[in-house]
């Protein structure tokens, strides 16, 4: 079984970038920002940008700016 951690590299391997709901949606997982701290400790980084949806409703976004070295091909 593939744990929420390798889905979200394998993800950060073809798209630069996920929102919540798409993290929710596509992988189950319910708490990006747990996840995206996790993978901060393996040594990615990322940014952060706040955006609004159709309904005004705020979310953030996370954009992978750096993997670790160990994991760049």
């Amino acid at each position: 079984m593939t744990t929420q951690i390798e889905m979200l590299i394998r993800h950060f391997d073809s798209l630069d970038s996920i929102s919540p709901m798409e993290a929710h949606t596509i992988y189950k997982i319910r708490s990006l920002p747990r996840r995206i701290l996790d993978l901060k400790e393996r040594g990615y980084q990322f940014r952060a940008e706040w955006n609004k949806d159709l309904t005004g409703q705020r979310y953030k976004r996370y954009h992978l700016t750096q993997t670790p070295k160990e994991e760049t091909q």
